[in-house]
This record gives structure tokens, C-alpha cells and sequence, in this order.
């Protein structure tokens, strides 16, 4: 039996990298499977939602009506904006949170044979937050940013951490919700999900050793690297001189929370230098000094940089600038990033097939002009005949491997941490002429 998506057939303009029989699986299991015929079942809704984050500048009646994705009515041809809102808030988030855990880590599985660095694939953990539209329910929800004068932030705030693949910038996993909740509980939650005979790289910010110790202790091979903070307290184990061995003790508190955790801890520590002159320790739990050398580890964090663009390329390029998401209601804004969190992924698989296809690395692609010609593409491909989509999507790969083939530029100043804002504001004095 066909599959459809709008009025064409299985390979139509979204669906021949995310598998229909997903859709249907995640809202079979999520309860959201649509029993009466609608003009706009769940499995077109689903579509709409990944949609709304690949064309942002658009309203949703707009990128409904773009992408054919309303069943054909002969009685009343349009839909109305209030359907469509409705049909989201009959969907709820599971079925994007569902149909987004099978995607993920099937997508990434696929392209990591190949990619692993001395048999452990490699992550990055990463946080930021994303602004919600100002409505009285997401305020009580998700709170926000509350300064030391007693003032909030003018837009509640959601928190959002993503587990990112070093290889293709493939999300594996996310997690996100409430901004008053520390970003360490958040990580905790995303390590459950961290694969066997892995490296996953942290930003000092997520130094604990509870944290880390959850991910060393539990699984097969799932090691960490972060870079040290100053404070930190160490003993010396040995006297090489840029690679050594440490032992530091875990804190009371961490203990209390975590009594299975050891009053002691060890890690190897790296001293290395960048390119602009700036010294750094990085602690990581690869002790095997042969097997990992110090070097390749240093690269692997150097690695981790490139994934903040990450966020850049959701928030810009995705998302358009805008500053604001689209949903006026908690359960709708888990919605919206779940389906931009899909959004995204689909772009970066596209890379990942293209890169494969050419024998290059998926990282030395350009997001920004993939995901111009996939938007092209598909709005194409929505109102084609059905014998002409094959083409297309062989243009499509074509043009992708003729154009962005590119190596990327380097980094040209070293990266600066902003000022923090100041709490009195600061004075302007015209010159005088």
C-alpha cells in the first residue's frame, strides 16, 4: 500500500528520509493516532510541525497550504488558521518527543561506522536557552532569568541542552523545560542516553564529579574529557611533565546526594597550548596513555568548538533570526522543538548522506546553503508530478556536492568571554566640537 504525505506518494517532498512507518509507531505508542477521517489527520500534522521550523518566516497557514499537506475536500477546499492550531493541540508533543528518540539514534548509528576515533564514537554536551512567546501560561512554566534587583527576564526561558555527534553534528539526544532548573540536573538526564564505547566532551561548566562518575561508572567504555577549572584541587600522581595522572577528592555534598560515589576520584590530566598562546589542562578518564595519546585527545576537544554552531544554526539560520518561538502554550512549545530539533536533523543527515556519497567529512559542509537548497527543493517537490521527485532529489545531491565541498575557515581571533552586564548603566558623554 502507498504512503502518502499531502496528495503524492511515498517520495514526496519531506518524507524519504524520515520513515512513515515511524510516524505511525510514535502515535500508535503516544495514544495520537487519528480515528475519525480529518482533513488534517495526525500524521499531516506531524509534518506541519517539522515544517513550521524549515520555513519560519512563514505562518501556518501559509506553509500548510505550501506543501499541499490538508487532504483534498471538494466541499471546502481551505482550511482555517484555527484548525490547524487545533489539530497541534490534539498532537501534544509525544508523538515529535517519540518519533525524535527512534530518528536520532537510528540516523546516528548510521553514519558512525567509519567516523569513531580509536573505537569510542564522540559527543559533545552542550546548553542555551531558547525564548518563548510571552503568554501567561509559559511565564508560569517555564519562568526565566531573575535579576539581582528583584526584575525577570521580558520573556520566559527554556532551558535546552543537546547531546550533539563530533562527526556529523547529528543530535543524538536533548533534553529542556523549565529555566529554574540547574543545567546539572538536565545533563544528568542526557547521559543516560550516551552510547557504549564513547568520548563525550564537556565545557567546564559541567565539572562534577558526580556528573562525571555517573557516566565512567555506569555502561561499556563511556569516557569524558573537560577542561579544568583553575580552582581546582589536585594531587599530583607522577612526574611527567604535560601528562600525569591526578587524584582529587569528591565533596561531602556530592556524596550525600550520591553515597555510591568514592571519597576519592582519578583522572589524567593534559597540559597544552592553543594556537594564540593560551595554556590550559584538560582532565579526561582515558588513563591509557598508549592507546590514547595526549594529542589526539587535545584535538578531540578542539573538536567540540565547532558544535556550539549548533545552536547558531538553529536559532539564525533555522529559525531566522527570530527571537521569539512561534507556540503561545507550554505543551505547544515542546512541541515546536521537538519538531525544530527533527528539523534540524534532517538537514544534517542530507550532509551526512551527500558527505558519504562524496568522501569527505559531513563538518566540512555548509549548513546554511544545504538548508537553502533543501527548502527549495521541497517547496518544488510539493507541486511536481510524482515521476519528477526522483530527479529532483538526484539534483538536489548533485548540487550539494558541486557547492558545498568547501573547507571550512579557521577560527581567525581566539574567542573572548563577554562582559557581564553591568547593574548601573552606563553613561554616554558627548564630545564636544
Amino acid at each position: 500500500m502507498t504512503r502518502t504525505i499531502g496528495r503524492y506518494p511515498e517520495l514526496s517532498a519531506l518524507s524519504r528520509s524520515l520513515d512513515v512507518d515511524w510516524i505511525a509507531q510514535a502515535l500508535a505508542l503516544t495514544g495520537k493516532a487519528s480515528v475519525r477521517k480529518r482533513k488534517l489527520p495526525a500524521e499531516q500534522v506531524v509534518w506541519l510541525v517539522i515544517a513550521l521550523a524549515l520555513y519560519r518566516h512563514q505562518s501556518i497557514a501559509e506553509v500548510a497550504a505550501h506543501l499541499d499537506l490538508a487532504l483534498p475536500d471538494a466541499i471546502n477546499p481551505d482550511i482555517a488558521k484555527s484548525a490547524l492550531t487545533q489539530a497541534r493541540q490534539r498532537l501534544g508533543r509525544a508523538p515529535l518527543a517519540q518519533l525524535f528518540a527512534m530518528s536520532a539514534s537510528c540516523w546516528d548509528e548510521r553514519h558512525q561506522p567509519g567516523k569513531a576515533w580509536r573505537g569510542l564514537a564522540r559527543y559533545a554536551l552542550d546548553g542555551s536557552t531558547l525564548r518563548a512567546s510571552d503568554s501567561v501560561e509559559n511565564r508560569a512554566h517555564f519562568g526565566g532569568q531573575a535579576h539581582s534587583e528583584g526584575l525577570v527576564s521580558s520573556y520566559p526561558q527554556v532551558r535546552l541542552l543537546i547531546l550533539t555527534a563530533l562527526a556529523t553534528h547529528l543530535v543524538r539526544d536533548a533534553v529542556f523545560g523549565v529555566y529554574g532548573k540547574n543545567e546539572m540536573l538536565y545533563a544528568k538526564d542526557l547521559l543516560v542516553g550516551v552510547p557504549d564505547r564513547s568520548l563525550t566532551v564537556f565545557d567546564k561548566g559541567f565539572f562534577s564529579a558526580g556528573l562525571l562518575l555517573q557516566l565512567q561508572m555506569t555502561g561499556e567504555q563511556r569516557h569524558w574529557l573537560i577542561p579544568a577549572k583553575r580552582s581546582l584541587v589536585w594531587e599530583r600522581l607522577d612526574a611527567n611533565p604535560n601528562d600525569y595522572r591526578v587524584r582529587m577528592s569528591v565533596s561531602p555534598q556530592a556524596r550525600k546526594a550520591a553515597p555510591s560515589l568514592p571519597a576519592f576520584w582519578e583522572a589524567r590530566a593534559i597540559e597544552t597550548t592553543n594556537r594564540h598562546g593560551k595554556k590550559r589542562i584538560l582532565l579526561t578518564s582515558l588513563m591509557d596513555t598508549k592507546a590514547y595519546p595526549a594529542h589526539e585527545i587535545v584535538h578531540q576537544y578542539e573538536e567540540r568548538w565547532r558544535i556550539e554552531t549548533s545552536y547558531r544554526e538553529i536559532k539564525q539560520d533555522m529559525l531566522g533570526s527570530e527571537l521569539t518561538l512561534r507556540s503561545g502554550t507550554p505543551e505547544t512549545v515542546y512541541q515546536e522543538i521537538w519538531g525544530a530539533l527533527l528539523a534540524y536533523n534532517l538537514v544534517r543527515l542530507e550532509m551526512a548522506e551527500v558527505a558519504g556519497e562524496a568522501e569527505v567529512n559531513p563538518t566540512q559542509l555548509s549548513f546554511t546553503t544545504a538548508l537553502h537548497y533543501l527548502r527549495h527543493e521541497w517547496g518544488w517537490m510539493a507541486i511536481e508530478a510524482p515521476g519528477k521527485i526522483p530527479a529532483h532529489l538526484v539534483r538536489l545531491r548533485n548540487r550539494l556536492g558541486d557547492l558545498l565541498l568547501q573547507q571550512k575557515r579557521g577560527r581567525t581571533y581566539p574567542r573572548a568571554v563577554k562582559s557581564r552586564s553591568q547593574k548601573y548603566a552606563t553613561r554616554f558623554v558627548k564630545a564636544l566640537k
